[in-house]
């Protein structure tokens, strides 16, 4: 087979899971909106864990991750009041090394691009991109700005690069996931990842994020991350 053919082979499939994944979406809508009205929530003392519960969400995002050759990952189901816990808790449920470890990923809009830039098909100028920080860490979006100035050369001016937190709604749109739910696995658009230098450099080298739903987290080996995301490793955050 030709690099081509290959090449044409992974994006079928890559869209294949992405229509997957929109439609396992909606099964699990149309599954809750038939729920009894007076259906007693799970009690958020007691959190679920994988053999208690495994979503369609979870099925799809891990097999994603498997055919994409990352092996080294688990999800976890946590309680519904987890945004409440400290960090430490956070840390403690997980098995997380440390609090260092929990990281969250955020949908960024280039407010400024050029009025050409309306989507995600140029990696290295994009009007959107997801970045992947730390909790206990301040992200810095100036130093991507810069990141993203040198990487095309200078040849785009600095004003043209104003990263911004963008809107739920967009960001539903963008990755399919809600707000604490965000993953860079299964998006519904390939926005380009930014990855957090810091997070490279944690020992050991196996990090916390969104899985797909509120309730869902995924841990993942950070070297099988990036082999499979191939994200921009960038220093963009201070403590």
């Amino acid at each position: 087979m030709s690099d081509f053919s290959k090449a044409l082979l992974l994006a079928a499939l890559a869209e294949l899971e992405r229509v997957q994944l929109q439609i396992l979406r909606r099964i699990s809508k149309l599954e809750l909106s038939h729920l009894p009205q007076n259906a007693e929530p799970i009690p958020s003392s007691s959190p679920l864990t994988n053999s208690d519960a495994s979503s369609d969400v979870e099925a799809c995002l891990s097999n994603i991750l498997r055919s994409n050759g990352v092996n080294d990952f688990i999800f976890k189901r946590v309680a519904s009041d987890y945004y409440d816990w400290p960090l430490e808790s956070r840390r403690d449920v997980l098995g997380a090394a440390s609090v260092h470890h929990l990281c969250k990923s955020i949908v960024l809009v280039n407010t400024q691009a050029p009025s050409n830039v309306i989507d995600c098909s140029d990696r290295n100028n994009s009007k959107y991109y997801v970045v992947v920080v730390q909790y206990t860490a301040r992200f810095n979006a100036e130093t991507v700005k810069n990141f993203l100035y040198t990487l095309n050369n200078g040849k785009i001016s600095k004003k043209k690069f104003n990263l911004r937190l963008a809107p739920e709604e967009t960001s539903i749109k963008l990755t399919g996931y809600e707000h604490n739910a965000v993953t860079c696995i299964g998006m519904q658009t390939d926005i380009p990842v930014i990855l957090d230098e810091a997070i490279v450099k944690l020992v050991p080298d196996f990090f916390w994020l969104g899985g797909g739903e509120v309730d869902l987290k995924l841990g993942i080996r950070t070297s099988e991350f990036i082999n499979f995301v191939k994200p921009f490793i960038v220093s963009c955050s201070g403590t």
